[in-house]
């Protein structure tokens, strides 16, 4: 009987390297990125209503995600977000540990002069200075600006807020002057950004804060209430979107102003957080 043809397989003329190696006839799955926009918008849903569980659980979804996909950027974009999401609610060994290991991606990835990479440096900076370790954020606010004022395509929002971040770090760290620089570039771009007043007040009050802590609260007196009022004046101005963003920067103004005694000014603005929240005031 004539002996039926066969095809050729693998074993055929690939010699394993010992009987128990099976690796050349694996085959690599391909990369499923995750849905970065999606991720994104559904993210600003939650925090628009203080929803940080169902932040933190979305975030984790997609972060198995993105790892199951073999996804290294959609990893990044996530780990970033959890980052700030644990700083803002003060669990330091979650944000240090999740900064890490985007710290680890930025290498991987070879992002290390990039803006994202930079913005993932801000990201730790931000993270270490917050949980008290400012000395140690310095080199990396530096690195991170050098990056940031070399790309000219880089939004005024975000040179804004790493200025501003800077500068808290080097507050912290007894560098008034450098701090009142940046804080002066702050305002200055900040200007150029469509809908910036809010983030120019937090700057205004960080000055009032960098006032107190060089010269005493009352040497100071005077240069803090002139703070006060350029935040009040921008968070009052007509015409500014009363969203999310608006209702985060009035929940965290508010403590600095009843800090100082304005505590109608404080009292206003958390009224007006929780009316978009959609709580009670």
């Amino acid at each position: 009987m004539k002996e039926k043809r066969r095809f050729m397989e693998p074993e055929d003329y690939i010699d394993p390297a010992c009987p128990f190696c099976t690796e050349q006839y694996e085959k690599t799955p391909p990369v499923r990125s995750i849905p970065a926009d999606r991720v994104i918008k559904k993210l600003d849903e939650h925090l628009s209503r203080s929803d940080y569980a169902a932040a933190e659980r979305h975030l984790l979804y997609w972060l198995a995600e993105a790892e199951a996909g073999r996804d290294p950027r959609g990893e990044f974009l996530v780990r970033g977000e959890l980052v700030g999401l644990y700083r803002k609610l003060g669990r330091e060994k979650d944000s240090l540990g999740q900064s890490e290991k985007t710290m680890e991606l930025v290498a991987r990835l070879g992002m290390e002069n990039g803006a994202d990479g930079a913005t993932a440096m801000i990201n730790r900076a931000t993270a270490l200075k917050a949980f008290g370790h400012a000395k140690e954020s310095l080199p990396l606010f530096e690195k991170a600006r050098a990056v940031y004022e070399s790309s000219p395509a880089l939004r005024p929002e975000m040179l804004g807020g790493l200025y501003n971040n800077y500068a808290l770090a080097l507050t912290d760290a007894g560098r008034f002057a450098e701090a009142r620089a940046l804080y002066e570039k702050a305002l200055s771009v900040m200007e150029k950004a469509e809908n910036g007043e809010p983030e120019r007040a937090v700057t205004w009050l960080n000055l009032a804060d960098l006032e107190t802590a060089e010269n005493g609260p009352e040497a100071a007196e005077e240069a803090v209430a002139r703070c006060l009022g350029e935040a009040e004046a921008l968070l009052d101005r007509p015409g500014i979107p009363r969203d999310g963003n608006y209702a985060f920067v009035c929940e965290k103004c508010a403590p600095t102003f009843a800090y100082y005694g304005w505590f109608m000014t404080a009292r206003d603005l958390r009224r007006r957080a929780a009316e978009i929240y959609g709580g009670e005031s």
